[in-house]
């Protein structure tokens, strides 16, 4: 961890900006009161770490706690540049429009979105505080990169303001169909406010697909092959950049003595199984953790797993948990696992490893190491690494991986046991696949799914964005 280093940000002087709803970074507190900063776990910091590293610069975003006031510093190669949320901000804004009105809709509606005006009116509010951030730090000319869907209506405020910036957007999460957006009352915003990038990259084609067909319909852009022509004469491209991970570093972590410790110290807490599932989730109801529970209960049950020797390890990083519905999933994932448990499992062999926790990069990659088969089975995902994460952190091509077809991810990793978690039989028979094929055949699968992530890696996802949006880029 690094200490907080107090910086001043001249304003206008930053020529390469990322903006996010969250920092890279979360801050702990010494024993002597003196703040100290950690990376922050998740995707986005994830994919955007390296890229920032590499690109300097400053990234703006919220630290995580509302009411506090935090000063610039420096963090590894670029400046953080905190802005400051009140508590009503989370609460209106953060969880309320966001995670329960844009979330909801954009992953097919599975819990039903609600529509609040003071939630929108906080979104509009919270929006513009960081786009007069960004406005005030950018240099002339300068580049400006927004991220998901927490601040859709920045890239039209920072244009309004600085027509010199370039602009692009990246939407982490899926965009949904013409049917489903049109329920939102401020759908005509939403779009505007994204029309005004320059580049809007999505996940996956179907995505940009929906949003150009939203434009032409709501402002009646005039369509191109992947671009749009506004009112005001500006054409705006949206297009697909699917989203993947630095696979080099975490490659040479796997292979660290730190992680074989690890390893080791798992598989005998775990008394060596025969067959080690694994699950890495965020509590959250569109990663189909209720599905994929269910299932292994009925193969337990069944006597398609044993017990005594096979075992399936969740681990559910906790998420937003002052949402009702995370609660909900919370309490009901417990009960769940809890009643498997008792029915199925031998003495001092629970058939679910429950874990409701987060975990360190070193403890992540030994489970990817360990575990024989990785299920990631959503029911509705942006891109998903987690998937692109196990075919590069499991060194052995004896891995398996299942995957649900609605994960992003899906599309590239076309050699994985596809599902349809929505289908438990199904689902059931493709991970009970996964565990007993040839070894041929697993090892022809794991070998051409690694190729596809260690190819496609996030110096490229990078590149092909910043290129397009005509920021220079190392070609090394």
């Amino acid at each position: 961890m690094a200490k907080q280093k107090a910086t001043k940000i001249v304003e206008r002087s930053t020529s390469f900006v990322v903006v996010s709803n969250r920092l890279p970074v979360d801050r702990s507190f010494d024993d002597q009161g003196n703040a100290q900063w950690s990376m922050s776990p998740g995707g986005l910091v994830t994919a955007l770490g390296p890229v920032m590293n590499a690109q300097g610069g400053a990234w703006v975003g919220w630290p995580g706690k509302p009411d506090e006031q935090v000063d610039p510093f420096e963090w590894q190669n670029y400046s953080v540049v905190p802005v400051e949320l009140s508590t009503e901000d989370v609460e209106d804004f953060y969880e309320g429009m966001s995670n329960s009105t844009i979330w909801p809709l954009y992953h097919d509606c599975i819990v039903n979105p609600e529509f609040h005006r003071e939630w929108w009116d906080a979104y509009v509010r919270v929006n513009q505080r960081f786009a007069d951030e960004v406005i005030r730090i950018t240099a002339h000319d300068g580049i400006v990169w927004v991220q998901d869907y927490q601040l859709q209506l920045v890239p039209k405020m920072v244009r309004e303001q600085r027509p010199d910036v370039k602009i692009g957007f990246f939407l982490h999460i899926p965009f949904p169909p013409t049917e489903l957006f049109m329920q939102l009352p401020w759908r005509r915003q939403i779009i505007e406010g994204l029309l005004g990038a320059d580049i809007v990259g999505f996940q996956v084609p179907s995505a940009a697909s929906n949003f150009r067909a939203l434009a032409r319909r709501l402002v009646d852009g005039k369509p191109g092959r992947d671009t749009l022509v506004t009112a005001d004469g500006r054409t705006v491209t949206a297009r697909a950049y699917p989203i993947s991970l630095d696979s080099k570093a975490l490659r040479e972590q796997a292979q660290s003595d730190e992680v074989k410790a690890k390893m080791a110290e798992l598989l005998e807490d775990l008394n060596h199984p025969r067959r080690i599932f694994l699950g890495v989730d965020r509590l959250d109801y569109t990663k189909g953790l209720r599905h994929r529970v269910r299932a292994f209960g009925e193969l337990f049950s069944a006597g398609e797993l044993d017990p005594r020797e096979d075992v399936y390890l969740q681990l559910a990083t906790p998420s937003r948990e002052r949402v009702d519905e995370y609660q909900k999933l919370h309490d009901e994932i417990d009960v769940m696992v809890g009643r498997i448990n008792s029915q199925e499992g031998a003495f001092g062999r629970p058939p679910i490893q429950y874990l409701y926790t987060s975990v360190d990069k070193v403890t992540l990659c030994a489970l990817y190491q360990i575990a024989d088969v990785c299920v990631v089975t959503p029911l509705r995902d942006g891109m998903n690494l987690v998937a692109k994460e196990y075919l590069v952190a499991h060194e052995s091509d004896e891995g398996a991986l299942v995957l649900s077809e609605f994960a992003g991810a899906a599309l590239e990793l076309k050699q994985a046991y596809m599902v349809n978690p929505y289908d438990l039989n199904g689902m059931k028979s493709e991970i009970m696949k996964a565990a007993t094929d040839t070894k041929a055949n697993r090892s022809r699968k794991m070998r051409a799914l690694r190729k596809q992530v260690l190819t496609h890696d996030i110096e490229l996802w990078a590149k092909n964005f910043l290129d397009d949006l005509g920021v220079e880029t190392d070609d090394e």
